[in-house]
């Protein structure tokens, strides 16, 4: 796939139709305008080897299609173990922030550890090579985020409440200048959670997430990242989405989505 999620002109960025959501055309997916931040903060310079660990996201509005945004970085804290980095999507029309994210880095090394360490989990089964891309919903009425994904599920469905397992690659280039690198491969899927492991049926309930967290002790290895979701909701309209991140080797990681919960179907 040729086209960009986001058409990018120096500081300026403008999302896309393959950056649409389900619920309103005029607004992105989170996990595409997630992506592009990921990539961003993998773009700044560091002091010496670091990763990605944390990526803590609000949500602020939607993320609007078709209209400029401009992107920035800054470097909230320095270091040569522990960087911080903070990057946003301002709307230039309005000149309110639509998205941040503040990212937690840290020096990597190689290091001597003991053999017989607790390992994380093997990875989910079966794997995406033997699953069929998901390619019809009945809230895709328009090109969206889903045609710049291949998604493959193992258990579960998209909107069906429970537990679910899925396969995510992100197909879609994400702007001139940014890689589609293995954290941002990442932050796209890990938005998904609540949608594969939904609360309640998707329609008669909306399950917004104003906020993602995305803690990662490896970066994915490849071009698969799974999500293996569960979600709760209380009567008190709040709801959480926890998944669980891996790639074809073995988890990688934990998402948390804060999720607010009503009747009727979701506008943002």
């Amino acid at each position: 796939m040729d086209r960009p999620l986001f058409e990018r002109d120096g500081d300026r960025v403008v999302a896309t139709s393959l950056a649409r959501g389900p619920w309103d055309e005029r607004s992105c997916h989170g996990g595409a305008p997630a992506a592009l931040l990921a990539a961003a903060v993998d773009a700044v310079e560091t002091l010496c080897p670091m990763q990605v660990v944390r990526l803590t996201y609000d949500l602020l509005r939607p993320v609007p299609v078709g209209h400029a945004m401009r992107l920035a970085t800054e470097v909230v804290r320095e270091g040569k173990r522990v960087q911080t980095v903070e990057a946003t999507l301002t709307d230039d029309a309005s000149d309110a922030q639509v998205m941040r994210v503040r990212a937690l880095r840290l020096r990597t090394a190689t290091l001597e550890l003991p053999e017989d360490r607790p390992a994380p989990d093997p990875a989910p089964s079966p794997g995406p090579d033997q699953l069929n891309r998901l390619t019809e919903h009945p809230k895709w009425r328009h090109e969206g985020f889903w045609n710049a994904v291949d998604i493959r599920f193992a258990t579960g469905g998209l909107g069906e409440p429970g537990r679910g397992l899925a396969w995510f690659e992100l197909l879609a280039p994400l702007a001139d200048g940014f890689d589609v690198v293995p954290v941002a491969r990442a932050a796209a899927a890990a938005d998904f959670g609540n949608g594969i492991g939904a609360p309640l049926a998707m329609g008669p309930y909306q399950y917004v997430n104003p906020d993602l967290t995305v803690d990662l002790h490896r970066l994915p290895r490849g071009r698969w990242v799974a999500l293996e979701a569960t979600s709760v909701a209380e009567t008190t309209g709040i709801g959480l989405t926890t998944s669980a991140i891996s790639d074809e080797h073995g988890r990688i990681g934990t998402a948390l989505q804060s999720l607010f919960v009503a009747p009727g179907s979701s506008t943002t």
